[in-house]
Order: structure tokens, then C-alpha cells, then sequence
């Protein structure tokens, strides 16, 4: 299949996670060394100078070490040169470790090449597939809704995580931004009507 062409560059944590992205795209991948980051001021002044020449790509693992490392990144550059990509909790094991990991679920590594090329897509950040801006997302979209705020809100968001198969730990100023790439305003009232169906049946 022909390989993916990323816009920006893409940050993994380690180089597992580097080699099984080099079998999708074309592009520069630049890996953290897992938490080596938070002491590296030279890999960080690279991905400084990278973002503030049109944006990075931050794509770690869905576990507590991944956010550590996804927040450590963020937080050093503006938000709006940061692109999250996130992949879906899939409880399993990395065929070259003995066992899973501390949180039992798939790191990029063990993604499926399909989940990544759409997590990918789904984020915009492909060559050619230039698509018209969003309306975004706002928090008091999500207060009017009914995900935040209020009596039974904890649910209902818990309730659309499984629902858009994202993982835990998205932090509620974060949700704003992915909810903007994953669905419409008018997607987002939809889902809200029939998650608050499921929830009081």
C-alpha cells in the first residue's frame, strides 16, 4: 500500500514506535527515548524550532507514561502549533515483550496499521487531503450539552469516550480540541441525545 505523507513532524516515544510508523508514512519521525525527554533540552529545542515552523504531530501511547510524555511536550510548546493524535485503548501485548504493559494495553507499536493510518487522516494532517476547517468545538458546547457541569456529566462523557474509542486520561481541556477532529457540532448533540438514552434506560 502506498505510504501516508504527514505534514508535520511526528513524534513517537521510543523506536519500536518510530519503526512501525516508517512502514505507513513518508516524513520525519522524531522519538522522545520515552521520558529521556524531560531531561534532553537539546531534543527539545529541536522540537521547538520544528513547531514554530508549521506545527508537530505529538503521537504517544495511551497509558499514564504516554500522557506524562504527551503533557511534558505540549506544555512546552504554543497549543496551537500541536497536533494530538491519539489511538484507541486495545487491551493486549507487543509480540516482543514477555509480557503487556503496566496498564495491559497496546502502545503505537501494537496498533494495527489501519487504526494508525486513520487516526492519522482523522486529525487532517495528510498530504492532499486538505479539508475545510471545522466549526469548533467549545467548552460550553460541552456544558450545554450536558458533558460537563452537571449532575450525571462524569457518565455521559465516560459514556462518549467508549462511544469515539478514545482513551482515558484526556484531560477536559484537551476534549474541546479532539471532539472538533472527530466529529461536527451537530454530530456531538446527536450522539449527546442518544447517549443520554442509553444512560437512562
Amino acid at each position: 500500500m502506498k505510504k501516508l505523507r504527514v505534514k508535520y513532524p511526528v513524534i513517537v516515544e521510543g523506536r519500536y514506535d518510530k519503526a512501525k510508523l516508517s512502514t505507513l508514512m513518508e516524513g520525519d519521525i522524531i522519538q522522545t527515548d520515552g521520558f529521556r525527554i524531560f531531561s534532553d533540552k537539546d531534543k527539545m529545542g529541536l522540537i521547538r524550532r520544528l513547531a514554530e515552523r508549521g506545527g508537530v504531530v505529538i503521537l504517544t501511547d495511551s497509558d499514564r507514561a504516554g500522557f506524562r510524555i504527551r503533557g511534558h511536550i505540549a506544555g512546552a510548546l504554543p497549543p496551537e502549533k500541536v497536533i494530538h493524535v491519539y489511538i484507541p485503548e486495545i487491551l493486549g501485548k507487543e509480540r516482543r515483550k514477555t509480557k503487556p504493559s503496566a496498564q495491559g494495553t497496546l502502545g503505537v507499536e501494537g496498533m494495527e496499521a489501519e487504526v494508525l493510518r486513520e487516526a492519522l487522516r482523522k486529525a487532517g494532517v495528510l498530504e492532499g487531503e486538505d479539508q475545510p476547517p471545522r466549526k469548533a468545538i467549545t467548552k460550553g458546547d460541552l456544558y450545554r450539552l450536558g458533558f460537563s457541569g452537571g449532575e450525571g456529566s462524569a457518565a455521559l462523557r465516560e459514556a462518549l469516550r467508549q462511544r469515539l474509542n478514545l482513551p482515558r486520561g484526556i484531560g477536559p481541556n484537551a476534549l474541546p480540541g479532539i471532539l472538533t477532529r472527530l466529529v461536527t457540532p451537530e454530530e456531538l448533540e446527536e450522539l449527546a441525545e442518544e447517549l443520554k438514552g442509553s444512560l437512562t434506560r
